[in-house]
């Protein structure tokens, strides 16, 4: 999936977050986004998703302007934590998968997805049971469910251990590989193993959008320099 920012600017109560941000994804793209808390990255993913009313500047999904995206089941999106989702309450990983909105597949097919993200053994457990990693998966899955083209992944490694934050950026880099479309919002570049194509870094309004050729490290590095 294509996403085109061009000339975004977009504040709240006088104060501006991104101020004419530009840039462009091709499908099978993996964008990382980085910057300090305030930066704007989660303006910048609200606004992609329709949620934030643009009042300057154009966002395009697939060439068509956001304002009148109906396909919004293309786009899967994995915040870094559900506001309206009660983590005591005692739920299954099925159950979970069984009322959320985006369970059209077959039984067949939410299996493969789960043993694709590498927690089919845990598809009975309780939630409260589940480690923050596997809980990220659990909503990797259920974003996954409706096939989407673009995957956008707010903070998904806050609170959890190095392991599974290893083990959760190869199952990301596997997904890119398959052709999804992955925008990814970090505040810790460095963490990651993923093979992140391109980087925004957002600072007081500005966003630097640059192609990653020789490795995140290498980037991170010149950043620094730069800076």
């Amino acid at each position: 999936m294509r996403v085109t920012v061009s000339n975004l600017t977009f504040g709240y109560d006088y104060r501006t977050v991104l101020h004419e941000l530009s840039f462009r994804l091709n499908s099978g793209d993996f964008l990382a986004v980085v910057g300090n808390n305030g930066s704007g990255k989660s303006t910048l993913v609200k606004c992609i998703l329709g949620i934030n009313k643009i009042p300057s500047g154009m966002i395009t999904v697939d060439d068509i302007d956001i304002t009148e995206y109906k396909k919004f089941k293309n786009i899967g999106y994995v915040p870094q934590k559900f506001d309206d989702f009660n983590y005591e309450f005692p739920i299954t990983v099925n159950e979970i998968l069984q009322v959320s909105k985006y369970s059209k597949v077959t039984e067949d097919e939410k299996l493969e997805i789960l043993d694709k993200i590498g927690i089919l053994h845990l598809q009975h457990e309780n939630i409260n049971n589940l480690s923050g990693g596997q809980l990220q998966r659990v909503f990797i899955v259920r974003s996954l469910m409706n096939n989407p083209k673009l995957l956008i992944l707010d903070e998904p490694t806050v609170g959890v251990d190095f392991e599974n934050v290893t083990s959760f950026y190869k199952t990301v880099n596997e997904l890119n590989s398959e052709g999804i479309t992955i925008i990814l919002i970090t505040h810790n570049i460095r963490e990651s193993n993923a093979n992140f194509t391109h980087v925004l870094h957002l600072h007081n309004g500005d966003g630097v959008f640059q192609e990653v050729t020789r490795g995140v490290d290498e980037w991170c590095s010149w950043q620094a320099i730069r800076l």
